[in-house]
């Protein structure tokens, strides 16, 4: 039985506050008691204790609902090791769970990373390293003229039957589905995603305000890192970057490293949506925590340099951005509080994919996913149910 208490010197942000000075007991994975550091009950004196400093601040984990890789490894190269390796990396940028996310490839290649993530779900997920959540299946029902760096030859119209085997495969882990509405079937497919649990989010589109309006209706929830692969505003047509911000049913994702999007736009989009109609993503692939090179994504080179990732012809093909660093930017270009950027980066994602009860803030009976910070948005020390999986040095 692991167990050991936080003592929070400085701040930590809470479910409902952010307290100063408390202490933060963990036993089995588990917060188990939270208090004023001055008040430590006396059966948890003998227990062990980590100092947290005064110039630290005390967060729940991030959760990263669109990251393809990492260090090295994908979701596609669909092997144990890939994912283990991805989720060894995650908790030191703050990250303690995330959907592995596809891309658009062969019906082999993207149903062998779907029966991977079945098998690493069922006996490889376990505490001290960030936990799989599921699957975001990115493409291939999306549309060719929003391709971004999604491979063209393999994309197809939303077929119902074809993710029914698919989700079969996948032993029900896909979580989140992008999907291009406006294409053939795109509205039926959004709708049965809804029956099913799962969300639908709109990207890699093309589609028009009325197009959004049918598959709002259907029940879509969310739009794939906005802005980007999509029809942009227009003050004649919303266009699907348009609608995303009219919409109050969609939950936008946001690449916040400055590149995908301004930091100008970042404020802009907080004006629109609020903190609660934002989730913050990476998009990251496997380059990330690596140095300057060409790398692979769904088969294509990538050349990664000065903080951008690129295909050969210029297309912006993800991201090797990390989750404390999106954070430290949207605050500093929105100018809101890190409690503000928690709620974008760790309590939106985890009641989108239904997961609130156990994760997505420090309250007790959840998870011990825990992030600590310094005052630079520098991860310290990461916790991943109970177990330290990061330590800064």
């Amino acid at each position: 039985m692991l167990s050991l208490v936080l003592m929070v010197h400085g701040n930590a942000v809470l479910e409902n506050e952010v307290a100063e000075s408390i202490y933060v007991f963990i036993e089995d994975g588990k917060i188990r008691e939270i208090g004023s550091i001055n008040t430590l009950p006396s059966h948890l004196k003998t227990v062990k204790k980590i100092e947290i400093a005064e110039d630290q601040t005390v967060v729940p984990g991030f959760i990263d609902v669109h990251i393809h890789g990492a260090a090295g490894a994908d979701t596609m190269d669909a092997t144990i090791q890939a994912l283990e390796t991805i989720s060894n990396a995650l908790p030191a940028e703050g990250t303690t769970s995330f959907l592995a996310t596809t891309i658009t490839q062969k019906h082999e290649k993207i149903e062998n990373a779907l029966l991977n993530a079945a098998h690493y779900l069922k006996g490889h997920n376990g505490p001290g390293n960030a936990e799989v959540l599921g699957v975001h299946l990115e493409g291939p029902f999306i549309n060719k003229k929003r391709a971004g760096a999604q491979p063209m030859e393999y994309i197809m119209d939303p077929d119902i039957e074809l993710f029914k085997h698919w989700q079969e495969l996948a032993k029900g882990s896909i979580k989140l589905v992008t999907v291009a509405p406006e294409l053939e079937n795109g509205t039926d497919f959004v709708r049965y995603l809804h029956e099913t649990g799962v969300i639908a989010s709109i990207g890699h589109s093309d589609a028009v305000h009325e197009e959004m309006e049918k598959a709002v209706q259907a029940g879509a929830k969310q739009v794939t890192h906005l802005f980007n692969g999509m029809r942009g505003i227009h003050h004649r047509e919303p266009g699907v970057a348009g609608s995303a911000l009219i919409f109050k049913e969609l939950m936008v994702e946001l690449i916040a490293d400055g590149i995908h999007v301004r930091p100008e736009v970042m404020k802009f989009v907080i004006n629109a949506k609020g903190t609660e109609g934002m989730i913050l993503i990476t998009d990251a692939m496997r380059a990330k925590c690596l140095k300057n090179g060409v790398y692979d994504l769904g088969g294509q080179d990538v050349s990664v340099a000065d903080g951008k990732a690129l295909l050969a012809d210029g297309t912006l093909a993800g991201s090797i951005l990390k989750m404390n660093d999106s954070i430290k930017n949207i605050s500093a270009a929105a100018e809101i509080t890190l409690s503000k950027a928690v709620q974008m980066a760790s309590v939106n994602p985890a009641k989108q994919l239904n997961v609130y009860d156990r994760k997505g803030s420090i309250s007790v009976g959840k998870d011990a996913d825990i992030t600590i910070l310094s005052n630079e948005y520098q991860v310290e020390m990461t916790f991943c149910r109970g177990e330290i999986a990061y330590k800064k040095g």
